[in-house]
């Protein structure tokens, strides 16, 4: 679908001092993947029109997933070219990338974040920022930055923003950085500790200059600010540390700032001190327990009519792939994917369960050749919206006037649904069933593991989402602006509705029914989900439990998660 837009303008923004900021105000776009798209010569006048600014399912390619290619010609003015080689090339920044990409100008590779398929790995709210050495720039001329870009699943492409090329200066010569002995951040024992603090200067001379280390709570408020002279010898690095006391259970975020004539720059960094002991007591009502018994007996009600259709074109040597139909509560149809292995036999199962407004597809349940892997689309998800889809935003307010209703009573009920399908396999080792999900999944993971507590031997959710809600709104931006649009704009409810409707939903009320082992998975500059909600419902977990907490990663964790994660299963279904 071709998009139409503005004409191309490109502007250069003069900023202070010696740097330029070019910004292309658009781009040229194709769903395709061929390698001749890194050619700086190749004319793509006939490619759609596109903002890097947001992603492209908001600008006509709802639910395309897959590879796709950005190119844009930028004219870098001579101007430039002195402070570039003087502080050895210019930064491309490109805000956001969903998921990952590798990076050209004028055909030479400057950068990748995340992996491309087979071995994919995303990084979706890791922002792109790379080095463009001054050899690879046509002065005065047209240059081409090439992006190509691989989504899997649910938004993909540029969004977010800064997307520009700008001059180095004097604060690309520093570096800062911490140097904790806590690989994760996370501070216990005594509530005084020392933060050490590292300054690390390119400067052929000595650096000297102010730092301040300001800290506040993960809820925003001042917690204390901490503030040194420094000194740094040409090319080298100082090490500085902070005392700070009197630290609570509970996340911080920092903020260390280098001040100096000679040029600033600032480092965030988040940690937490004791999480496990974070108190986010339960708020069930009277009737919590009878609520979902009576739910589970409705479901129970309704025929599943399970179907399952062998899809032959993605099937291999080691194993068989069906899509899988099936009726859960209100009768309502949902699919999800089957993956099995030829060699007969039982094998253990994974459930794995979608984000918010995500698509589970067949290649996120290939967990190796001796386990089943099934990856369920709730209602309004991927292939499950034939009888309920709401659409996003707005998902998560949808019937929130009648807990009855309410989207996640369906939603949670499906998950159960989908336990009761692998129960009703053969080749299922029922007594060996796992469930995992990432952010909305991370919390479909929780509600399995309590709703369904018998049936489930070990649960792995990670960054779970829809928890201690109160506080939610607090920390995070969204999903708390859509509810305060619902009570404060449209005036449709109250406060006190909307807490008691999501009280039943609250996997922090949910998480004492558990019984399985869990693992959950948490990053510590997380602002979609943050840990302060994580760790909410993961203290009401009395089983056996473990967290891993990544203090670089926001709302994606790294991939090591992933090897942990299915070690750990694997462990416990006694497959190492």
């Amino acid at each position: 679908m071709k998009r139409l837009f503005l004409s191309v303008v490109l502007v250069t923004v003069y900023l202070s001092g010696n740097t330029q900021s070019i910004v292309p105000a658009e781009w040229k776009f194709i769903t395709d993947d061929k390698p001749e798209y890194i050619d700086s010569s190749m004319n793509d006048y006939w490619w759609d029109d596109i903002s890097p600014l947001t992603v492209w399912e908001r600008q006509g390619y709802e639910g395309y997933d897959g590879y796709a290619w950005y190119r844009v010609k930028v004219v870098v003015p001579s101007s430039m070219k002195r402070n570039a080689y003087r502080y050895d090339g210019l930064i491309l920044n490109l805000g956001k990338i969903d998921d990952s990409d590798i990076t050209y100008f004028n055909g030479h590779q400057v950068g990748s974040t995340g992996q491309m398929p087979p071995d994919y790995s995303g990084a979706y709210d890791v922002p792109r920022s790379y080095r463009i050495p001054a050899g690879y720039i046509r002065w005065g001329k047209k240059n081409t930055i090439a992006v190509r870009v691989y989504d899997a699943g649910g938004d993909g492409g540029l969004y977010g923003g800064p997307v520009e090329l700008t001059n180095m200066g004097n604060p690309d010569l520093l570096t800062l950085g911490t140097d904790i002995a806590a690989q994760d951040m996370i501070f216990k024992g005594a509530p005084d500790i020392e933060i050490p603090v590292t300054v690390k200067s390119g400067f052929r001379k000595k650096y000297r200059g102010n730092l301040v280390l300001n800290i506040v709570t993960d809820f925003g408020d001042e917690f204390t600010t901490k503030q040194s002279e420094v000194v740094v010898k040409k090319k080298s690095i100082s090490r500085i540390c902070f005392h700070v006391g009197d630290l609570k259970p509970g996340f911080y975020k920092a903020t260390l700032s280098l001040e100096s004539k000679m040029g600033n720059k600032k480092y965030r960094f988040n940690f937490g001190y004791e999480p496990e002991k974070i108190v986010s007591p339960v708020d069930r009502q009277p009737d919590f327990e009878a609520f979902w018994e009576r739910t589970r007996a409705e479901l129970a009600a309704v025929d599943p009519q399970y179907r399952m259709i062998r899809i032959d074109s993605l099937c291999t040597a080691t194993h068989n792939v069906y899509l899988v139909e099936m009726r859960s509560l209100g009768n309502a149809l949902i699919r999800g994917w089957y993956q099995v292995p030829v060699k007969p036999g039982r094998y253990p199962a994974i459930m794995q369960v979608p984000g918010y407004s995500s698509t589970i597809v067949p290649s996120y349940v290939n967990y190796g050749d001796d386990i089943i892997g099934f990856g369920l689309n709730i209602r309004g998800h991927g292939n499950s919206k034939d009888d309920v889809n709401p659409g996003f935003p707005g998902y998560i307010l949808t019937n929130l006037d009648d807990k009855e209703k309410y989207i996640y009573r369906g939603a949670y009920m499906d998950c159960v649904r989908g336990i009761d399908f692998l129960y009703s396999r053969p080749e299922v080792d029922a007594s060996r069933i796992a469930v995992e999900g990432a952010s909305q999944g991370g919390a479909l993971t929780f509600a399995t593991a309590a709703l369904d507590n018998d049936r489930i031997a070990v649960c792995a959710p990670q960054v779970p989402f829809l928890s201690d809600f109160r506080d939610y709104f607090r920390v995070a931006t969204w999903p708390g602006n859509e509810f305060k649009e619902l009570v404060d704009q449209q005036k449709k409810m109250t406060w006190d509705q909307v807490y008691y409707t999501l009280s039943y939903f609250d996997i922090r009320n949910l998480a004492p029914m558990i019984k399985a082992p869990l693992l959950m998975g948490a990053g510590l500059m997380d602002e979609v989900c943050p840990p302060h909600i994580n760790f909410a419902a993961y203290n009401q977990v009395t089983s056996e439990k473990a967290y891993i907490v990544y203090p670089a990663a926001g709302h994606g964790l790294p991939e090591h998660f992933y090897h942990a994660k299915m070690d750990w299963i694997r462990t416990r279904f006694g497959l190492k």
